[in-house]
């Protein structure tokens, strides 16, 4: 497998942090997202930045990519397994499974540093017996699996399955799938949320920040926002700043055992489009005369 440089990826520093990272993603995801972007190879570029972001976000998939990164890896290098495997002696030991055909489409270099432990054959692939003789393991869910409850396919042990997400289901809940473990016990997927390249999750409620120009937050506007269950109109209210929040309700995740559905939140995010063409700049240089000077002070 080739090494893949994550940081490099996002275009941040090793010791980024948190919101840093973040940051970063939600930018880069924007930009590829294959629904609005017309740059080439746009698809495979937001494979990799939602790759890296998986990678980096959890801190234990990241001391473990850093313990490899600090052999001195260069992007394309072939990476040599440590003694024991990547789940060996000193290292992190994952149980993982990723949604979607292939492990949710991530390269080899990540599925073979993260995903192995869930009954991939080779050195260092370890699973977590429970009491009760079943394999335990991680599975990264899509949102919008968790919103309709819906199966999606995961791959365990080189085999393909269909596995349904009951609507609604909490980060630590868990899924058991009888048989299908390795060596024919019962599998037990443990859930938590996948990274999404639009959507954060705050409980029930989904986050969401929305790029609005100038004259939309200024004048008010009414735009198309993405929401889990499909695009809706929102009215963005006159003399809106960056910042605010607006609400649609029961637009978040499902409520379970009688508990109301959560909300969205849709923060906006006032960005000044870039001018291409003179017309365009012609139409910056007539604010800029409009507003003056000291248009911070007022």
């Amino acid at each position: 497998m080739r090494f893949k440089d994550y940081y490099d990826i996002l275009g941040v520093e090793p010791g980024a942090g948190e919101a840093e990272l973040k940051t970063a993603y939600r930018r880069l995801a924007r930009k590829y997202h294959p629904d609005v972007s017309k740059e080439p190879g746009a698809e495979e570029k937001f494979k990799a930045v939602n790759e890296a972001y998986e990678a980096l976000r959890d801190p234990e998939k990241r001391k473990a990519y850093d313990q490899l990164r600090a052999r001195g890896y260069r992007p394309g290098d072939e990476v040599q397994p440590p003694p024991g495997g990547f789940g060996g002696p000193g290292g992190v030991d994952f149980d993982e499974i990723f949604a979607g055909g292939g492990n949710g489409g991530f390269s080899d270099f990540f599925q073979e540093l993260f995903g192995r432990r869930a009954g991939a054959a080779g050195p260092g692939a370890r699973q977590r017996p429970r009491g009760d003789g079943a394999m335990r393991a991680k599975f990264a869910v899509p949102l919008e699996a968790v919103h309709r409850g819906e199966p999606v396919r995961v791959t365990v042990a080189g085999r393909s399955l269909d596995v349904r997400v009951p609507r609604g289901i909490k980060p630590g809940q868990a899924i058991r799938l009888a048989g299908q473990a390795p060596g024919g016990g019962d599998l037990l997927l443990e859930v938590e949320y996948a990274a999404h390249p639009q959507f954060e999750v705050d409980g029930r409620n989904i986050i969401h920040v929305l790029p609005v120009a100038p004259w939309e937050a200024a004048l008010g506007a009414t735009v198309s926002v993405p929401t889990l269950g499909g695009a809706v109109e929102l009215k963005i209210p006159a003399d809106s700043e960056a910042g605010r929040r607006l609400r649609l309700r029961g637009r978040g995740l499902p409520g379970t055992g009688g508990a109301a559905d959560g909300d969205q939140i849709v923060e906006l995010e006032v960005l000044a489009p870039r001018a291409n063409t003179e017309a365009e700049r012609e139409a910056y240089r007539r604010m800029r005369e409009a507003f003056g000077d000291d248009w911070r002070r007022a």
